[in-house]
């Protein structure tokens, strides 16, 4: 029993990380490594998914290669309103659309902006932070295109600032700052009301509460007033 037994366990083992894999091919080594720092996925499961890939390479290996070199040349970062956006066309969320609301959403990342769109809760424009300032520092307010917003509040006549930054220290310190920066324009700021958890984030919250704070929302009223 115990000489059966023992293939499976240095199998088991190879996969959990704690033996070396037979094959040293370098081109495998570096594609575990490349593929166990995406979410969720570990040393194991990048072998997995490798494998798929090898024993389907013309299927999914090469139009996988094709798409992602595709990808990185020519999808980037609107430098206007922090979202994706193709080279050879206009950034969608930036251009004036009838059929939406005078109204931006501001959110720290890409995720947030999928998971609002994905709920239907929302049909204004969206400003993409990509990231949060930090509560003892504000030298990066630059990166967070601050500027670029205000004056797309000033230029597209928008009526309401929505905040649906996370419910952290450093999203409420960019809620602050945020507010502070559009006190002297005629605009409503809003912030997400009920429903959102302290310490949690727009990207993990399901529909239902992510609606009931939307719906819930309640204006801020700038020290000034």
């Amino acid at each position: 029993m115990k000489l059966l037994k023992q293939p499976v366990d240095l199998e088991y083992q190879a996969l959990s990380g704690h033996f070396e894999l037979m094959q040293n091919i370098s081109q495998i080594n570096k594609l575990i490594k490349l593929i166990s720092k995406l979410p969720g996925l570990g040393p194991k499961s990048a072998k997995r998914i490798i494998l798929k890939l090898i024993n389907n390479r013309q299927e999914i290996m090469k139009p996988l290669v094709q798409t992602l070199s595709e990808t990185y040349k020519n999808v980037i970062r609107c430098n206007n309103c922090g979202s994706l956006k193709s080279n050879d066309a206009n950034c969608e969320n930036c251009q004036i659309n009838t059929k939406k609301q005078n109204k931006i959403c501001i959110v720290e990342n890409i995720a947030d902006q999928w998971t609002i769109e994905t709920s239907s809760i929302f049909k204004g424009y969206f400003h993409i932070l990509g990231g949060t300032l930090s509560s003892s520092n504000y030298q990066n307010k630059q990166d967070l295109l601050l500027d670029s917003l205000i004056e797309r509040v000033k230029k597209n006549n928008i009526d309401e600032v929505i905040l649906a930054t996370s419910a952290t220290v450093e999203g409420q310190t960019t809620s602050f700052y945020i507010q502070d920066s559009l006190k002297n324009l005629n605009v409503k700021v809003s912030k997400l009301a009920q429903g959102l958890p302290v310490g949690g984030e727009i990207e993990s919250l399901d529909d239902g509460t992510l609606i009931s704070a939307f719906k819930n929302r309640k204006g801020l009223i700038s020290e000034s007033d």
